[in-house]
């Protein structure tokens, strides 16, 4: 079975896959530093509660957007796991091209995104991820991946209007019934919820003009994609395994071989 740690700047994704079948997923914070020693307690705590074992674990995948986190989670995987993981980047085998004025610019969650969309809905197609950061990814008719945009992401955008006015609250994401709030609450929520919609129509009609491919299939993955794709006709679908999709994917063609004795 396959391991796949997913690390981002908020959270981290552990995922157990059994072929392209998914036998169990956990999160946890990534604010926090933690040891190999660390995760393997609750980790291993979680997997048992799934009916799954250490030594069920053959491979290991990392995708981490943390340069600081990867040393442990690498400790993590030889550790308590026995396994020696690959970690996801550019330099790996991924399937598709990357065609970007910086390649090696290109997050691995971002890489991730683009094997996953290519391997499930095939190209042309846009990925918007709603993490940390709200990332547009856009990969063309031949699965290359064009790069894309970076925008602020919706609880950083919470927090900085928090913490720049001590009059506005901190309130939860939801769809307003109204674009005009009757208070500074459904305001708020107003402001967040139909202003990123805007954003995700507007750039999307964007990149399709700019790509001169009107018809892009557009996939949402991330924690809150869900609750977006409900207010636009815009994004074609809510897929929140698609990045984990894309490490298995590039695990496949990366894995180590294994030479019978």
């Amino acid at each position: 079975m396959l391991l796949i740690i997913d690390a981002g700047n908020t959270n981290i994704v552990f995922a157990v896959y059994d072929g392209d079948s998914k036998r169990g997923q956990w999160r946890a914070v990534t604010k926090q530093p933690r040891t190999a020693d660390e995760h393997a307690v609750w980790l291993t705590a979680l997997m048992t509660m799934q009916g799954l074992k250490a030594t069920d674990i053959t491979d290991s995948a990392i995708c981490s957007v943390v340069p600081q986190a990867v040393f442990d989670l690498e400790q993590l995987c030889r550790k308590y796991f026995h396994v020696d993981p690959i970690t996801i980047g550019r330099k790996l085998d991924l399937g598709i091209e990357i065609l970007m004025d910086e390649p090696h610019t290109a997050g691995a969650d971002r890489l991730a995104n683009a094997v996953g969309v290519h391997k499930l809905y095939g190209g042309p197609a846009i990925v918007i991820d709603f993490g940390t950061g709200t990332t547009f990814d856009v990969i063309d008719g031949r699965g290359s991946y064009r790069g894309g945009i970076i925008a602020p992401g919706i609880n950083l955008s919470l927090e900085a209007l928090h913490a720049v006015s001590a009059q506005l609250p901190r309130i939860v994401v939801v769809r307003p019934p109204r674009v005009i709030g009757g208070g500074t609450v459904a305001a708020m929520q107003s402001g967040i919820y139909w202003g990123y919609i805007s954003m995700i129509e507007g750039l999307v009609r964007r990149i399709r003009d700019e790509m001169k491919v009107p018809m892009m299939r557009v996939i949402a993955t991330g924690g809150l994609a869900p609750l977006f794709a409900e207010g636009t006709d815009v994004i074609d679908r809510a897929d929140p395994d698609l990045t984990l999709v894309g490490i298995v994917e590039i695990w496949k063609r990366n894995r180590p071989v294994t030479v019978q004795k």
